[in-house]
């Protein structure tokens, strides 16, 4: 804020993407604060998670996606079975 009202100050587009950017991240942290610094909400509480985990109901395993084509590739890896073994 300071350097754009100091070396800036006739530049309006600057100043209204500082102050939407602003109110995005206050935003995001009010958010943050009613989720408890979570992120996103959860879906199922843990208790009803971790009992479907352990009656076979669920399965537990670690999402990975490819960062070069996300919206095409990603799988599972299941944790428990082999390294190679994916779902």
């Amino acid at each position: 804020q300071n350097y754009l009202d100091n070396f800036w100050p006739d530049l309006k587009a600057a100043h209204e993407l500082f102050d939407s950017i602003l109110q995005a991240q206050r935003e995001r942290e009010s958010e943050s604060q009613e989720n408890n610094g979570k992120e996103y909400p959860e879906h199922l509480p843990v208790e009803i998670l971790e009992a479907g985990i352990k009656s076979g109901r669920y399965i537990q395993g670690t999402l990975n996606v490819n960062k070069h084509r996300a919206q095409l590739e990603a799988f599972v890896r299941l944790q428990g079975f082999g390294s190679k073994e994916t779902g």
